[in-house]
């Protein structure tokens, strides 16, 4: 499946629009990441735990929104985006969403 962050994708004409396509996942920050990360925030710099933690997140995230946009049958999803927040003090919730769409090869 074709996930583009444009409208729209070069030799490709959008046939169909279906709806939005998401995929969410919550994830739980650890007692030692959050211990380690306190540590590091004293000398500052990357917080590998964590980096590694959301990367892992967002490729579920895609994951789970392909699967869906498959299920409502698209071909391709246009305008993909992901957003993030915190539920409580130490989960985070990561979002990936766009339009899933029909598209067939231009001739």
């Amino acid at each position: 499946m074709i996930v583009t962050t444009t409208e729209n994708i070069k030799g490709f004409e959008v046939t169909e629009v279906l709806g939005t396509a998401f995929g969410v996942v919550v994830r739980a920050r650890g007692i030692g990441g959050d211990i380690l990360a306190s540590l590091k925030g004293l000398v500052g710099g990357e917080i590998k735990q964590y980096t590694q933690m959301i990367e892992d997140a967002r490729r579920q995230a895609m994951d789970r929104m392909v699967q869906n946009a498959h299920a409502m049958g698209a071909d391709a999803v246009v305008m993909m985006r992901f957003d993030s927040g915190d539920i409580g003090s130490n989960m985070s919730e990561i979002v990936a969403y766009g339009t899933a769409v029909k598209a067939r090869k231009q001739e």
